[in-house]
């Protein structure tokens, strides 16, 4: 990891998409997708954006790469020690040549990969338009990625189509489409998704191996906390569009210092520990297109007080790299949580703070 140099640099990063209650008419209000978002990565890093659906941290990876232009912000990228790029500025050629640094593996590879290419051509098809190579070179590339996933003999995949690839070969082929041009940070969005749990793992590792012999930075998107605890060095939860809390993954297992990161922790199922077997976290996520005041997370929150629901608070820094947005951190312990009554078959109510 380059020292003291991000690779990478998000400053108060804010995606707001128009609602307009007719085709003519100006947008009455914004959905908040992500709403001031800041954290560096470095070269050779791994970090985790982990939250619910709804979270923004696929929104977040979007606007990395810039598929989507943010409303507010800045991001900056500095690759080798040259002079900062701010990201949100580039336009036509510079973000051309701004992607070869920056890459993201979908969700979904078959959704991903069109179905009329084959194997090479979907692989080669950014070398060509990069004017990277001739074909024969071209080849000779498409072969030592598919190698280098592990789809070996590469001449045994190179010419099927995705119909004929099984869903963790699909996978293999998105993650060396996101090699092809030698990219500095790569953005894995649920990469594991529709994957059993053999293929999971097997996916998981594949993504370390090659952040550890490529010099990577890996941006891992997922909702799941369980298969980041040894893939990556830190990691962001994001609740309603924020950062609520962020650090290096064993500190924040360890130690979390937000009601959020707590609760989510305490689901975890843990064999022969306490975990598993905590209250659910009641109630829905907030609407993004009409936020709660203050804590975005104090309407399902059990130690919330009244300052949670005036005024929000700042990411503040607890110890080295480890940051809370909480009121009320740093936690040197957590009271207990009441277990929720059930009123009716459809309704529960909600304990008072602990």
């Amino acid at each position: 990891m380059a020292e003291n140099i991000p690779l990478i640099k998000v400053d108060g990063l804010r995606k707001l998409f128009p609602l307009s209650s007719g085709i003519f008419q100006k947008a009455s209000s914004f959905i908040h997708a992500v709403d001031d978002v800041s954290f560096e990565i470095f070269q050779g890093e791994s970090l985790a954006l982990v939250g619910e659906s709804g979270s923004g941290k696929t929104t977040t990876g979007k606007l990395l790469v810039r598929l989507l232009t943010p409303t507010d912000g800045h991001m900056y990228m500095n690759v080798s020690g040259d002079e900062g790029i701010d990201i949100t500025t580039l336009h036509r050629k510079e973000l051309k040549r701004f992607r070869r640094d920056v890459q993201m593996i979908f969700q979904d590879p078959y959704e991903s990969l069109n179905p009329r290419l084959t194997v090479f051509d979907a692989i080669s098809e950014p070398l060509a338009v990069l004017g990277l190579g001739n074909i024969t070179e071209r080849e000779s590339r498409v072969a030592e990625l598919l190698t280098l996933v592990g789809l070996a003999p590469p001449e045994t995949f190179m010419f099927r189509f995705p119909h004929e690839l099984s869903g963790g070969q699909r996978q293999r082929v998105m993650i060396a489409l996101a090699l092809a041009c030698n990219p500095s940070l790569v953005i894995a969005d649920e990469p594991t998704t529709a994957l059993d749990v053999v293929m999971q793992a097997q996916v998981l590792r594949l993504l370390e191996r090659l952040r550890e012999e490529l010099g990577l930075a890996l941006i891992l998107i997922s909702h799941d906390l369980g298969v980041l605890a040894e893939t990556c060095d830190r990691i962001a939860i994001m609740y309603a569009g924020r950062i609520v809390e962020s650090g290096p993954v064993a500190t924040v297992f360890e130690d979390p210092q937000h009601p959020y990161t707590r609760r989510l922790l305490d689901s975890l199922p843990v064999i022969g520990g306490e975990r598993g077997v905590a209250p659910p976290i009641l109630g829905q996520p907030p609407d993004p297109g009409d936020p709660p005041g203050g804590c975005a997370f104090h309407p399902r929150c059990p130690y919330a007080k009244e300052r949670c629901s005036s005024e929000e608070p700042e990411l503040r820094e607890l110890s080295p790299r480890h940051l809370s947005a909480c009121h009320f951190a740093p936690w040197s312990e957590w009271p207990a949580v009441p277990t929720p009554v059930v009123a009716t078959d459809v309704a529960v109510e909600e304990g008072g703070p602990g």
